[in-house]
């Protein structure tokens, strides 16, 4: 699923892909509840790749130190 161009475009780039995973399963590891169901074997990966594609998380670039297109610059 992570080779898949629509996950990647969904988010922006496989950076932003990269970046919304790690803070996702950070908070996972924390103690955060899963926001869609998971399935009898199914991976924390695979748990947040669902979340990201039921728009479930997404990136806040606002509050995050993830770059926008604009910063890039």
């Amino acid at each position: 699923a992570l080779k898949d161009d629509v996950i990647i475009n969904k988010v922006g780039g496989r950076f932003k892909l990269t970046a919304l995973i790690q803070k996702r399963w950070s908070e996972l590891l924390q103690g955060s509840r899963p926001l869609v169901k998971k399935a009898d074997g199914m991976t924390d990966l695979e748990l947040i790749v669902q979340e990201v594609l039921e728009d479930k998380v997404s990136i806040d670039y606002e509050n995050s130190d993830v770059p926008t297109p604009d910063k890039l610059e």
